[in-house]
């Protein structure tokens, strides 16, 4: 077996154990901010619940929805690498994210290697530029979190 092949098996094995076991998948009751994203050609839906604390960082994060085994592992993945970062760089991680998935990266974003090293699992959605869709309808729902900030009564 060569390399670049139990590099694959790897990644596949970390998509897999997030899509059977996925961490953070549940909602915030009072969360400050809240976005949707849906793939109308699939069905899938996915909404991320973000808590931007009173420093300026996601203090939590989580998702919920109906979707496919991809898209459960991608917001897995997120929520991880997302926690304890300011909104700067989640768009950041997006960036790298879509990198990524599309083509891969040339240099990490400044202070975010491992974060993006954590991401690499997702690289083989460029193999299956109909899958890259699955993998970034939690990112969508996340960039739509930061837009919509909710009223605190």
């Amino acid at each position: 077996m060569n390399g670049n092949s139990e590099i694959r098996d790897l990644y596949r094995e970390v998509i897999l154990v997030h899509s059977r076991s996925p961490r953070n998948r549940r909602t915030i009751a009072g969360c400050s901010h809240a976005g949707r994203s849906e793939n109308p050609s699939c069905g899938d839906e996915v909404s991320v619940f973000l808590e931007i604390d009173s420093s300026g960082t996601i203090g939590d994060i989580a998702f919920a929805g109906e979707s496919c085994a991809i898209a459960t592992a991608s917001a897995s993945m997120m929520t991880e690498v997302l926690a304890g970062k300011t909104p700067a760089q989640a768009r950041a991680l997006y960036d790298c994210f879509r990198a990524i998935a599309i083509g891969g990266i040339e240099a990490p974003f400044d202070g975010l290697a491992a974060d993006v090293e954590r991401l690499s699992a997702l690289s083989g959605l460029r193999d299956f530029p109909m899958r890259e869709q699955c993998g970034s309808l939690p990112w969508h729902a996340m960039l739509a979190a930061l837009e919509n900030p909710k009223e605190q009564k």
